[in-house]
């Protein structure tokens, strides 16, 4: 009888996760014991760190773009459509075109983080962004038209995908403010919504004297609460605001509601073992990448290696053996600081951020790691 793995999502975690799985089982998938599918809503795969670039003029939305099916290896099938329910209990997938149900014996769910502006009243209206290909294209925009006055980044809430953007985009936009002839008129600020400029707190301190150094005022405990885009206001809970010329603001994120609805954890988020990645309210069921309820940022290199995790403990539980391999909270990220220099930083569970020293190659090596990003996807890095 087959061993049905199904994987939901088709961003970095679960194309990674899909790779790896027809890596790691490659003979019992061709001898048609073990069949891998993986479930996306969408026929192409998305790079989002690209979309950084873009309201610079550095990068095209579509340079982060490919057919997921380029990606993913042939053992592997894809089926395109959305499932709006998990029976954990039947072990059944319901997916919302066509009436389509999908049975499994092991579940991977990697359904991401979802961008809600209309969660923030105002923000749509009154703010621009990043995080899509729309909003870095309306940004894009909204910077070459742009004079001089007050430019605003507003971490709205956390968590949010890509958690060193908010000050990779406030380093590049000084940079770029400058090469322009812009900043001496300029009034940069940035809000974060905690007591420091940063979730990490070694990030935090790396980055306070940068800010500092380049004239940027920070307001932290800044809980963004509404956007008035008529008087071109933000304002935060606790009754503080600040008005502006240019808002960018770190949309409110939350997780896919068929979480929610299965039962599997709070506000689109998997409640698991951050060592195995199991879920908590059910049995073979694993969560990876934003999807995951874990105490680290939602960066894309942790999906990474969570899916290099998963595929080895499923393959170890097909074989009938005990899974050993195990999660240490791995996560590496690239961070600009301007248009050509980057830093570096590195944590995992037990180990506190270390930041290295901002150079011209580690911007490089960031960019050479864009291009070269297809080659993780495939699985191969």
């Amino acid at each position: 009888m087959t061993h049905r793995i199904v994987v939901v999502g088709g961003g970095t975690g679960g194309t990674v996760v899909s790779n790896r799985l027809a890596e790691e089982l490659e003979s019992e998938i061709d001898d048609g014991d073990v069949g891998v599918t993986l479930v996306s809503d969408d026929t192409k795969h998305v790079y989002k760190p690209v979309f950084l670039y873009v309201p610079f003029g550095v990068a095209e939305p579509d340079d982060g773009v490919r057919d997921l099916r380029d990606l993913v290896d042939e053992r592997v099938d894809i089926v395109t459509n959305r499932v709006r329910r998990v029976d954990t209990d039947e072990k059944c997938l319901y997916c919302q075109d066509g009436d389509e149900e999908l049975d499994y014996d092991t579940l991977v769910l990697a359904t991401g983080a979802k961008l809600d502006p209309d969660a923030v009243p105002g923000f749509r209206e009154g703010a621009h962004h990043f995080y899509n290909a729309d909003g870095a294209e309306r940004l894009r925009d909204a910077l070459a038209e742009f004079e001089g006055g007050r430019l605003v980044l507003s971490v709205v809430g956390t968590p949010h995908m890509c958690p060193a953007a908010p000050l990779e985009f406030t380093f590049i936009v000084d940079d770029w403010l400058r090469s322009r002839g812009l900043r001496e008129d300029t009034d940069l600020v940035y809000t974060y919504p905690m007591e420091r400029s940063h979730g990490k707190p070694e990030v935090a301190e790396w980055a306070d004297p940068i800010l500092a150094a380049r004239g940027v005022r920070v307001e932290t405990d800044f809980v963004v609460d509404a956007v008035d885009p008529d008087e071109r206001v933000v304002s935060a809970e606790s009754g503080a605001e600040v008005d502006y010329d240019l808002l960018v603001g770190i949309p409110p994120h939350r997780g896919d509601e068929l979480i929610t609805d299965s039962g599997l954890g709070d506000a689109g988020w998997v409640d698991v073992d951050q060592r195995t990645l199991h879920a908590t309210a059910a049995e073979d069921v694993y969560a990876i990448g934003d999807t995951a309820a874990l105490p680290i940022p939602k960066a894309g290199s942790a999906a990474h290696f969570q899916a290099f995790a998963v595929a080895e403990r499923i393959a170890a539980e097909v074989r009938g053996r005990t899974p050993t391999k195990r999660y240490d909270g791995k996560t590496v990220c690239f961070v600009e600081t301007g248009l050509d220099e980057a830093s570096f930083v590195s944590f995992d569970y037990e180990t506190p951020a270390t930041m290295r020293q901002p150079s011209k190659p580690v911007h490089w090596a960031k960019h050479a790691y864009n291009e070269s990003y297809w080659l993780t996807a495939r699985g191969m890095l």
